[in-house]
């Protein structure tokens, strides 16, 4: 018996095709006469659980949908209504759903919208309309009146549809179909959260006759005569004006002019417009020319060092549903941090972004929404961008973005996609972008033999790999050799990190060849949660998740800057400040591409032991870019208190900016004159002992285990030595990794759970010395320790010496010692801050006198792990107590212990004890970017070596 399949009203879910029914796509403006009309806000909804459980009766004039549930559009439907529309999903790259291109599962959630509306008074009667959708997930059947006009995929891509035949002067109704799967979601395997819904506006747009329909603004400049090219090529004849330019020329004539240029450091834009029969457009133009020359990527003939991050949009609450606000303090967040770049991963941004990105200046990599990443789980085997069939497709989504995006000045590159494997269809993607827009430079780092792109890109290369492709020894084609370099993802900030930023930075600067890279990424996409404080993967029950992985950005959920953001805001500093500070001299360097130094200012301090003795302004030449000066320092502050000394010195805005406030600083630098008076104890009489405690100056011990039990009044709990830490992510490494990974050595090795054993308590003639090994269980490694304690009589000093028996072949997460105190809150310390830092993640951290809380030194990362060290203290004081290091250590104090924050999956986990738990370290581990990446490099390993520190005890009452 054989059985016939008829067609269903729901195939276009699985056709490879773009769609039917759009129009072609063009640039993305806004009319200064046309009327528009928003259909954003409360949409009546019905959730279904396949593609085709309701008929299509609903897009029916005169259908009641009273029983509905109402969503607000821009948004996601499983972001709404407290879980009863489904829950978010997580993968990295793994689909969701059975791999069987183009076909997606039955059980396809499916979103009936709703939308009704009246034209509003006034709107033209000549029947010329479209209806535009900026973004829908992943797949749309679209209604107007009754009347089907059309259905389409490309979810992060505009289309728009021809309605002014349907419009009725009241009572409209759109109806849009949106199914969560699609043979479209196999072209959206990007590395975030998977959200279906109409999550960008919905616009009805007026369309006079004679107006422009599209158009392409070439606006280009010769650096050498600092002249500007104007051609503005129209769809429909008209005129373009730029009054500061004494411009009024005819579309597609071409005027040279002086202007001053557009770039990132100086966004110069001239207001005009493009006039037409039908409608007036306003333009925002910026002057520059993008070229590849002499093996670089030059903007106005000169070469450009990108400072950049990749930016998914993400909001904790709308997810990827953003409004401009947010967008605005997404970038005013990234220049007051010194970021000159954005990679738009991995999807063109909402348009409103690159306006803003226009605005501020930022240079921007528009990345096509393409990514195919799951695939390579077969191999690549089926892998669409190398199927003909699906090329019609792809080429859709390259001329989407394209063509919205083509004239916003801060696009200098466009993107094929990210991690889609290789293919015709990329070829062929390449192919028409270069043919249509020969003003700007292609990318995509999957094509590492640079058959189809302009750049040689690379993800998270290691440091010696970026060096070697700096020095022209990386081999590979003929033409890769000629092509300039960028690491288009490094330094993966998923949590406590990233590490090694400092040094990539100082081989990006070496090298002319190597134009800089994008962090991983902008912002942590955590899930506002009413229990779990932010979500991540797995939190909602997915079959298939990542965990954190979604979690990796240099801004807290709440857009809250991270560690991270700060660290990686000092190493990219535009200017460079170095110097003698004993010789009183200063070294001042412009690292801008194009800005002189005219619009800061810089001043001095001369701190004594961290206090500010005098400071003023510092006269500094306003430098061009590339240029240096020497700096004269005045006289030091004579007669001041003894001590360790140093100037720091700023560079701040002049003035008020459109980014940032007067005083904004912008870069600094410390310079010491004289180093620091280590502490020193006298040893005064020795201790002595009664039948439970033993006496040592203000301290007393317990007599059988020599215990630290008191420090004058205050209570001491648990003194011993200790070298663990809760792994970070980046300790952790990722599941693919080769490289050594950490985290998971230190626990097989049972560095968690280390045993300390008594070897002996020995009352001297002026010490008091207790003698243990550590070592964990099943392994014959150990720790030889020594407490060696004296006491002038008012101060505790403890001596601790360190020897490794047995084959250590991994190093340590931490060295030093751990105690509880019963009570703690106000902490001051002297040394680096004042947020956290680490080895090689403390560029950001500035000598300095520092207070805080036992609360505030906690970050919160959104999954717990290692946080909260301050780097070298020399000087701490809470609890009553008062510490000083010999030499400098790292300070960590938690209202719970590192066994509980490893334990700890959410902040919420985390539960205030009565303890408050200090750590003193002598060394930390590096923390590098192994979570997606390469781990810390060898000089920021902690290796198990005869050590000996020491610590000063005093009360401060």
């Amino acid at each position: 018996m054989s059985f016939r399949t008829t067609a269903t009203s729901v195939d276009y879910v699985e056709d490879v095709s773009p769609g039917s029914g759009a129009l072609p796509p063009r640039a993305w403006y806004a009319s200064s006469d046309a009327q528009s009309l928003s259909l954003n806000g409360g949409w009546s909804f019905r959730l279904s659980p396949t593609a085709d459980a309701e008929d299509d009766s609903f897009a029916a004039e005169g259908y009641d949908a009273g029983g509905w549930a109402e969503v607000s559009v821009p948004g996601h439907w499983v972001l709404q209504g407290d879980g009863a529309f489904g829950s978010p999903i997580y993968t990295n790259h793994l689909y969701p759903f059975p791999v069987d291109p183009p076909r997606v599962p039955t059980e396809n959630p499916t979103g009936d919208h709703l939308r009704y509306f009246d034209l509003p008074e006034g709107w033209p009667a000549d029947g010329g309309a479209v209806v535009r959708f900026d973004g829908v997930e992943s797949c749309a059947r679209v209604w107007l009146n009754g009347t089907e006009i059309g259905e389409f995929k490309g979810s992060r891509l505009p289309h728009e549809f021809t309605v002014g035949h349907l419009l009725k002067p009241t009572d409209n109704v759109l109806a849009v179909r949106v199914h969560q799967w699609s043979a479209g979601s196999y072209l959206e395997d990007q590395d975030q959260w998977w959200l279906p819904g109409i999550f960008r506006d919905v616009t009805l747009l007026h369309r006079p006759v004679g107006s422009a329909v599209d158009f392409f603004v070439h606006a280009s400049y010769d650096h050498v005569g600092s002249l500007g090219t104007l051609r503005v090529d129209s769809d429909v004849d008209g005129r373009v004006l730029v009054p500061a330019l004494d411009i009024d020329v005819a579309t597609g004539e071409p005027v040279t002019v002086a202007v001053v240029p557009w770039t990132a450091e100086t966004p110069k834009l001239y207001d005009g417009e493009l006039v037409t029969a039908g409608e007036r457009v306003p333009l925002r133009i910026g002057f520059r020319t993008v070229a590849l020359e002499d093996g670089l990527l030059k903007v106005n003939g000169k070469a450009i060092l990108f400072k950049g991050v990749n930016r998914h949009e993400w909001h904790p609450v709308k997810g990827r549903a953003l409004d401009v606000e947010t967008m605005r303090e997404d970038v005013l967040l990234m220049k007051r941090h010194n970021i000159n770049a954005v990679r738009t991963s991995h999807y063109p941004p909402h348009p409103a972004f690159l306006d803003l990105c226009d605005e501020y200046g930022l240079w921007v990599i528009d990345e096509c929404d393409l990514e195919t990443h799951g695939f390579t789980e077969q191999n690549w085997r089926d892998n669409p961008v190398d199927d003909d069939r699906w090329t019609p497709a792809l080429l859709d989504r390259a001329a989407r973005m394209v063509e919205r995006d083509k004239n916003h000045p801060s696009v200098v590159i466009w993107s094929l996609g990210n991690e889609a494997g290789t293919g015709r269809g990329l070829t062929a993607m390449a192919e028409w972008i270069h043919g249509r827009d020969s003003s700007r430079l292609v990318h995509y780092e999957g094509d590492w033999n640079c058959r189809d792109t302009d750049i040689y890109s690379r993800m998270y290369a290691e440091h010696a790999e970026v060096e070697r492709i700096g020095q022209g020894l990386d081999g590979g084609t003929h033409k890769r050799r000629a092509l300039p370099f960028i690491q288009c993802e490094y330094g993966h900030a998923m949590g406590n990190g990233p590490g090694g930023l400092a040094d990539y930075q100082r081989v990006f600067e070496a090298y002319e060849r190597l134009q800089g890279g994008f962090i991983w990424e902008w912002i942590d996409h955590g899930v506002t949660h009413p229990k779990l404080g932010f979500a991540y993967g797995g939190d909602f029950g997915e079959e298939l998740h990542d965990g954190n992985f979604v979690c990796d950005g240099l801004i807290f959920p709440d857009r809250t800057p991270s560690p991270g953001l700060l660290e990686f805001k000092k190493v990219i500093e535009p200017v460079r400040i170095e110097g003698d500070g004993a010789g009183g001299t200063v070294r001042v360097r412009n690292a801008f591409d194009f800005a002189d130094l005219s619009s800061l200012s810089f001043e001095w301090s001369y701190q004594v032991d961290g206090k500010t003795v005098e400071h003023g302004p510092l006269p500094v030449p306003a430098l061009a870019p590339g240029e240096s000066a020497e700096v004269k320092l005045p006289q030091p502050p004579s007669g001041g208190p003894g001590g360790e000394a140093l100037w720091t010195v700023r560079a701040l805005l002049a003035e008020d900016t459109a980014w940032g406030k007067k005083d904004h600083q912008v870069a600094w630098a410390q310079l010491p004159v004289t180093e620091r008076p280590l502490p020193t104890v006298v040893p005064g009489d020795g201790p002595t002992a009664s039948e439970k405690l033993i006496y040592l100056g203000p301290a007393s011990f317990d007599v059988r285990t020599g215990a630290l039990k008191t420090i004058g009044g205050v209570d001491v709990t648990g003194l011993r030595l200790d070298v663990w830490r809760a792994p970070t992510d980046n300790d952790d490494g990722a599941s693919w990794q080769d490289d050594t990974r950490y985290g998971l050595l230190w626990r097989k090795y049972g560095f968690h759970r280390m045993q300390h054993r008594l070897d002996g308590v020995e009352l001297g003639e002026d010490a008091l010395t207790v003698r243990t090994r550590v070592a964990p269980a099943a392994w014959e490694i150990g720790l030889r320790t020594t407490y060696r304690w004296t006491s002038d009589g008012t101060r505790l000093k403890l001596t601790v010496s360190v020897d490794p028996e047995g084959d250590w072949t991994i190093p340590l997460p931490r060295l030093g010692i751990r105690f509880g105190l019963s009570s703690a809150d106000a902490v001051k310390w002297y040394g680096g801050g004042p947020g956290e830092g680490y080895p090689d993640t403390k560029s950001a951290s500035m000598l300095g006198r520092w207070h805080s809380t036992v609360d505030e030194l906690q970050t919160p990362y959104v999954r717990p792990q290692e946080n909260g060290a301050r780097p070298d203290v020399r000087w701490a004081e809470l609890g009553g107590l008062r510490v000083d290091g010999d030499p400098e250590f790292w300070f960590t104090a938690r209202r719970w212990t590192t066994e509980q924050l490893d334990a700890a999956e959410h902040l919420t986990d985390l539960r205030p004890g009565d303890t408050v738990w200090v750590n003193l370290d002598h060394g930390q581990m590096g923390i590098g970017s192994q979570s997606c990446g390469p781990g810390a490099l060898p000089q920021y390993h902690l290796l198990a070596e005869p050590t000996e520190f020491s610590f000063v005890f005093s009360t401060t009452e």
